[in-house]
């Protein structure tokens, strides 16, 4: 019996530890999202701010990235 009370209060646990999937947030075509963008050869890092389509065009899936590289959102 106490196992089982130890085993539900880890998986308790466990499942609060694990992220809810993330996503860009959403708005207006006119929003600019605003990521951190890797440049070969240079160190300091780089923030782009840009509108979902113009990701888009750039090959950025928004919602795939935004939860690793999103820095913030204008507008």
């Amino acid at each position: 019996m106490a196992l089982s009370k130890a085993l539900i209060a880890l998986g308790l646990i466990a499942a609060a530890a694990v992220p809810a999937v993330a996503q860009a947030p959403s708005g207006s075509s006119d929003t600019r999202y605003c990521m951190k963008i890797e440049t070969t050869g240079n160190v300091v890092q780089r923030v782009k701010c840009w509108t979902r389509e113009q990701w888009a065009e750039q090959g950025v899936d928004l919602d795939k990235d935004w939860p690793r590289e999103g820095v913030r959102v204008l507008g």
